[in-house]
């Protein structure tokens, strides 16, 4: 089945869900993640604001502000095409809807962290497989942004995809600008991709 197949499959099928079931699945992917010694560890976490059906992190959020840790929102970068920006995000925060109906920071009054100075982005999948291969929306936006961490060898976010264990697909084929994450974390289980 080809890329764009499945992902509209995954994306309906997401969207599909009740919300009660969507918050109690989401509700258990948060239970595992908060547990983890990656996240108690990070002090500074990008993360999203649901849309498109895809699993809520806003418990997340919530855990993050109450332990002191910094939360930041990937916002559209206004010069460099198909590629992120990372703005705080507090309580505070004014949000605007960019050009794909999304909440997000606005840039003008967020504070903006490049994204190697994060100790872990948790990013929204619409597949995913065994080995930490992802599809996204087909953007490219989170390959762009983060294809510093192929290169290394400095200290990189450690990247962790949050979705529903339905998500998951056989093998992906990766392509050399494909950026894996190190973790899934469905509402069953914990995948590690590396």
């Amino acid at each position: 089945m080809a890329g764009a197949s499945i992902r509209k499959q995954l994306r309906n099928q997401r969207r599909s869900l009740s919300a009660d079931t969507g918050c109690l699945l989401s509700e258990k992917m948060t239970s595992i993640l908060t547990k983890q010694p990656f996240f108690l560890r990070a002090k500074r976490v990008g993360i999203y604001l649901a849309n498109d059906g895809e699993i809520d992190p806003s418990a997340i959020i919530e855990i993050c502000q109450k332990s002191s840790k910094q939360c930041f929102l990937p916002v559209i970068h206004p010069l460099k095409i198909n590629r992120l920006h990372f703005a705080r995000f507090t309580q505070d925060s004014r949000l605007i809807t960019n050009r794909f109906g999304i909440l997000e920071p606005c840039i003008k009054s967020a504070v903006i962290a490049p994204p190697w100075s994060l100790d872990l982005i948790l990013m929204p999948l619409v597949g995913f497989d065994r080995q930490g291969n992802r599809l996204g929306m087909g953007g490219g936006f989170y390959d762009r942004t983060l294809a510093f961490t192929a290169r290394g060898p400095w200290p990189a976010p450690q990247l962790v995809g949050l979705a529903y264990s339905f998500q998951e697909v056989d093998p992906i084929s990766s392509r050399e600008w494909d950026i894996p994450v190190s973790r899934i974390i469905t509402e069953k289980e914990i995948i590690r991709g590396d």
